[in-house]
């Protein structure tokens, strides 16, 4: 009898506890449904102050303050034109915005308080069991990496953004010169290039055309978009439009001229790019190679020279 009442009141408490983790959850539900449906209405505001505060999402309240406080540490501790050098390469790389810049300086503060700590660690505790001078340069590897490793992955993300549009710019010039020599307009040529090839350039392209319909010129609109690229290919092709519209030369001979001038180039750096591979094999092979085959042919030979002389 005392077994089963035992159960019983087990049984009861389970079920107490399921059903008010059940309620609980389903008005969590509720109001996280609530609070996406107002943030859906335009035009609607809550009176409540701390309603206001829980419409935004948790890790903005949360994550933002903190990325702030980091973002001011690093806003103060950088030198001198590196915040605006690290905006101008986020812009280079297709990130314009100020959140990437932000979150790059919190990602900076973060790492150069971590990098002594892990330092102290791996010289102390010595967890991978290193020795003798490779140790250190271990240690002074990942000293390295920590502290330069986000400059290296934004300068590495900017020039593969570089060669892409390096690469892509000669077929959307074919593109768009077969457009123009058919009978469209710059613009309509435009728009049909950038929905049959899309890519960061056609981007480029698209945010140009906004820009030129929102007001500004199409000059202007086309330098800004050289700034933004910051490729000599795409400078040439700008260059040569605004020569085209200032001094009235058919825009189809431009581009066609403009066509297999960035089709030469981009032969050329493939080109360059051939030459420079055997150089680059020189140092794994003097490395890595050679000496591997300086023990298995020269190995044998030294042994029997020092048996021979001993």
């Amino acid at each position: 009898m005392d077994d089963v009442t035992f159960i019983a009141g087990i049984l009861l408490v389970g079920a107490a506890l399921g059903l008010a983790v059940y309620v609980i959850v389903t008005q969590v539900n509720e109001r996280s449904v609530v609070r996406e449906s107002l943030r859906q209405l335009d035009g609607y505001e809550v009176e409540n102050v701390r309603d206001q505060e829980l419409l935004v999402p948790i890790s903005q309240r949360a994550l933002m303050p903190v990325l702030r406080g980091l973002t001011g540490i690093g806003r103060r501790f950088t030198p001198v034109g590196y915040v605006d050098q690290v905006r101008q390469k986020f812009i280079w790389a297709g990130r314009p915005s100020a959140d990437a810049v932000d979150r790059f300086l919190a990602v900076r503060v973060i790492l150069a308080v971590l990098t002594p700590i892990v330092l102290l660690w791996l010289i102390i505790a010595n967890p991978l069991g290193l020795s003798g001078l490779f140790r250190w340069l271990v240690i002074g590897l990942a000293g390295f990496v920590l502290v330069m490793g986000p400059d290296a992955m934004l300068n590495r993300r900017v020039a593969e953004r570089q060669k892409e549009l390096r690469t892509t710019l000669p077929d959307v010039l074919d593109l768009l010169t077969i457009s123009v020599e058919a009978g469209l307009g710059f613009e309509q040529a435009l728009d049909r290039t950038i929905d049959a090839v899309p890519g960061p350039l056609a981007d480029e392209f698209a945010r140009m055309l906004g820009e030129v319909r929102a007001g500004s010129s199409r000059a202007d609109a086309m330098r800004a978009m050289e700034q933004r690229c910051n490729v000599p290919e795409v400078r040439s092709f700008v260059l040569a439009i605004l020569q085209a519209d200032a001094f009235g030369v058919s825009m189809g001979r431009v581009l066609r001229a403009q066509s297999e001038e960035m089709r030469i180039k981009r032969r050329q750096l493939a080109q360059e790019q051939a030459q420079k591979a055997p150089v680059k094999m020189l140092i794994p092979m003097v490395f890595c190679i050679f000496p591997a085959l300086f023990v298995i042919v020269l190995g044998p030979a030294i042994i029997n020279i020092r048996e021979a002389f001993s």
